[in-house]
């Protein structure tokens, strides 16, 4: 109380508890990548971090406006896909037939990109805040499919510098738990390594986000080389920060993109010219598919919209459904990153973030490029030369598709294995590291010692009541130390150093599950 001078009575109010912990966001994860647009009222929205807390704030920030009716809505994400002619049957990649003959079907890996789709497996999935950073818009198609079935599809249009960049503007964010760029795999093998490395230095840097990979090659992974894909993944990734990266193999073929997301400006570069010797052949004429079409190509005055040639398009030719089926099966093979940060934010909403992200379904999961067994998942999860650990999504007869993984690329660490582990930890340790800014310029003596031991020990008991630390009394489950003698000596106190050691217990997740049975000899009565 201040020196008093005058007469009279005074009310002086006393602090009686301490200051609390507020526990920090676990799940807000960062997409970094390629959108529709990126603006709203006027203000570009590019290079530049913007939090979101549903899809709708994404529609009207980064989706195009569609236009009024009754003007078919505008399409967000526009692939290209060629049906071309092979000898004989291919060995890898979607193909069907036509008349005899195998057709694979490719992209124009120029319009191919994953952001829009894996957003909304985000919120398909559960998904809440997130940040989003818009590194461009589409790039222009070069209408030319991809060489080989079998060749990775790299998008020239997405570029390792743009990703970066829009990477290290996260930097000054320290909201942000994860790191998505699901575009990343439509990078070359090199410049993937090369992104990746990058994400694994700011998230061990910052120390607040796990980085969330995809394997490139897992969109059409080859049933007896996809080994290579791991290796070259894991060759790529580097040493540092591992305990702060995550990968999950291979993609999910989704029923995010519905048939009236893929209509004939998606087939050849939207030349239906090509559409007309598949559709109207010599051997099977259909002379109304063949009226569309010339319909399409020299549209009358008032003529159809593209909705409704679509679906004249479709009730006149099954083989031109075969052909949407197949296009449309391919658009909606997805990385699975997007999908897996809905999974986590529903995960920590349901059960902490200390619960393990797996033995979960995928929502919007509809099949596999590959179904992997218990022999071939061995060398995922545990890899004696690297360490580096590889979740496996894997189908179960009965229960469907599920994540069956839990671990960080730090396999071999005692400490960093599981992920929940290492999202505990940055959760206890961003949360303390916010309450005890409070202190920050407090007197270095005992009243300020006890009122942070305090402070950490309440918030610790919370989480060791709902289930993240273990111990059979908060004693056992965490311990908190400061003060002269114990955490810190004189020439701290004269550096102004306040130093709290801080141990913890955290959960483990039971990955092997072991049951021992023996028979025992009949007992008689």
């Amino acid at each position: 109380m201040a020196t008093l001078s005058t007469p009279g009575v005074y009310v002086d109010e006393l602090n009686a508890f301490p200051n609390s912990v507020a526990p920090v966001a676990t799940a807000v994860p960062a997409f970094v990548g390629y959108t529709p647009k990126a603006e709203y009222q006027g203000k570009s929205y590019y290079n530049k971090p913007q939090k979101i807390n549903s899809f709708a704030e994404f529609q009207a920030i980064f989706m195009l406006d569609n236009p009024p009716p009754p003007a078919d809505a505008a399409k967000q994400y526009n692939p290209e896909y060629y049906l071309i002619a092979q000898q004989a049957m291919p060995t890898r990649g979607d193909y069907m037939m036509l008349a005899g003959t195998y057709y694979s079907i490719l992209p124009d890996p120029s319009t191919i990109y994953y952001l829009y789709n894996s957003v909304r497996l985000f919120y398909q999935n559960g998904g809440g805040a997130a940040y989003i950073v818009s590194v461009g818009g589409y790039g222009p198609a070069n209408k030319q499919p991809l060489a080989d079935p079998a060749a990775q599809v790299v998008n020239p249009n997405v570029t390792l510098t743009d990703l970066q960049t829009g990477l290290a503007l996260l930097q000054n964010e320290p909201e942000p738990t994860m790191y998505i760029c699901p575009e990343a795999t439509l990078l070359s093998i090199a410049d993937n390594g090369t992104l990746m490395q990058s994400m694994l230095l700011q998230a061990q840097t910052m120390q607040t986000a796990v980085c969330i990979f995809d394997v490139i090659g897992g969109a059409c992974p080859d049933p007896i080389l996809y080994t290579n894909d791991i290796q070259a993944f894991r060759n790529n990734t580097g040493n540092s920060g591992l305990s702060y990266g995550v990968s999950y193999y291979p993609f999910i073929c989704t029923t995010v993109m519905q048939p009236s997301d893929i209509d004939f400006t998606n087939l050849f570069g939207g030349d239906t010219k090509q559409l007309e010797p598949l559709l109207n052949p010599p051997s099977a004429p259909n002379p109304v598919a063949a009226q569309i079409l010339a319909t399409i190509q020299a549209p009358p005055p008032n003529s159809m919209s593209n909705s409704q040639l679509q679906a004249a398009l479709l009730a006149s030719s099954q083989t031109y459904n075969q052909i949407v089926n197949h296009v449309l099966s391919n658009a909606n093979i997805l990385p699975s990153s997007g999908a897996m940060a809905g999974v986590y934010t529903l995960n920590d909403n349901m059960s902490g973030v200390w619960n393990a992200p797996a033995n979960t379904s995928i929502v919007g999961a509809a099949a596999l490029p590959i179904r992997l067994s218990d022999s071939q998942q061995e060398n995922l999860n545990v890899d004696a030369v690297s360490g580096k650990s590889i979740n496996a999504i894997r189908f179960f007869n009965g229960q469907g598709i599920l994540v069956w993984g839990a671990r960080t690329l730090d396999g071999n660490s005692q400490d960093w294995r599981y992920i929940s582990v290492r999202r505990t930890m940055t959760f206890i340790e961003q949360s303390v590291k916010l309450a005890a800014r409070a202190y920050v310029f407090e007197p270095n003596d005992a009243n300020t010692w006890s009122a942070v031991k305090s402070m950490i020990s309440s918030f610790l008991t919370g989480v060791w009541k709902e289930g993240g630390l273990q111990g059979a009394s908060a004693a056992d489950a965490f311990q908190v130390d400061v003060g002269l003698g114990s955490t810190m000596t004189a020439d701290d106190l004269l550096n102004g150093f306040m130093r709290v050691s801080i141990m913890v217990a955290v959960v483990h997740p039971a990955e092997f599950i072991v049951i021992t049975f023996e028979q025992q000899q009949a007992q008689s009565g």
